[in-house]
């Protein structure tokens, strides 16, 4: 399974994932964190393993908690913000597998 340092930098999302990598194993309950474990079974299924998260509650769930008491003003558009770049990061982790 990939580290953190094996994740492709050059692929759109990567400092996230890698953000949220270090913060799942550090434990901690980041934005990065939660976007990560809401992606666990497709990150895994492309060659990153994924710690399991600190908390018990749906990463979905969590991650917005956590936008929300950051900006609860901007929480939703900032929730699908970080959503997309999670999207666009695996389409491109499998593609580049593919390849």
């Amino acid at each position: 399974m990939a580290e953190a340092a094996t994740i492709p930098s050059d692929l759109p999302g990567a400092e996230l994932v890698a953000a949220g990598l270090d913060d799942l194993r550090a434990g901690d309950q980041t934005a990065s964190a939660a976007a990560v474990a809401m992606a666990a079974q497709r990150l895994g299924a492309a060659g990153i393993e994924v710690p399991q998260a600190p908390w018990g509650e749906p990463p979905a769930h969590r991650l917005y908690a956590l936008l929300a008491a950051e900006d609860g003003r901007n929480a939703h558009s900032r929730y699908n913000a970080i959503v997309r770049r999670m999207v666009s990061f695996a389409r491109a982790l499998e593609h580049a597998r593919r390849s």
